[in-house]
């Protein structure tokens, strides 16, 4: 129990904070509700682009933060308390939290977009948009250091980024244009922020 502790505690504090935030709001949605009905997400925050259309905008933010399910959660939380770990250790809490709002923000813009493209609108939420953001900048920075990280290095986080853009498209109940928007923007992103404290 020390030893889980104390990890805990090595653990940096934005990364954290944002895992404590995401389970203490769906434990508190699973004492008042269902977290795997759709309409139960949609009336606490979860996104739907008719409303969004409606200038229920803060639904792009709010979605960031809502899991359908415990499994839902626990396997963002698990790929977040590790990536986003290393990424905040690199860039630092502020430049990491930017890359994380607003990644997960592009994210669920380009969820949005597709759904009006396709005229299908479905209820959508979970913070694998910001997760695929923190995964794009950290690829971005590997890239910059591809010499460090030797072809080994290289090749594993290679196939590391192939594994969750697999997992996005078996998954049925994944929104691949969110994961595919956040990893997008966290490249983007990365490559101002990162060149900026490089300099």
């Amino acid at each position: 129990m020390d030893n889980f502790i104390e990890f805990i505690k090595s653990r940096r504090k934005v990364t954290l904070i944002l895992v404590l935030l995401n389970i203490a709001i769906f434990a508190v949605l699973e004492i008042l509700g269902d977290t795997t009905s759709a309409d139960f997400m949609v009336r606490h925050g979860a996104m739907y682009t008719p409303y969004i259309q409606e200038g229920q905008y803060w639904r792009l933010f709010s979605a960031m933060f809502l899991h359908f399910g415990f499994e839902h959660l626990a396997y963002n939380m698990f790929s977040l308390f590790f990536l986003g770990d290393i990424l905040e250790t690199i860039v630092g809490p502020v430049r990491y939290l930017v890359i994380y709002l607003a990644g997960g923000l592009g994210g669920n813009v380009l969820s949005m977009a597709m759904s009006v493209a396709s005229g299908r609108y479905k209820v959508a939420a979970g913070a694998s948009g910001a997760i695929f953001a923190v995964a794009g900048a950290f690829f971005y920075i590997v890239i910059r250091n591809r010499k460090n990280f030797g072809r080994d290095g290289m090749r594993r986080l290679g196939m590391m980024v192939v594994l969750m853009i697999m997992q996005g498209i078996v998954d049925r109940g994944v929104d691949q244009s969110a994961h595919m928007g956040g990893m997008a923007a966290g490249f983007v992103l990365s490559i101002a922020l990162y060149r900026q404290r490089e300099r």
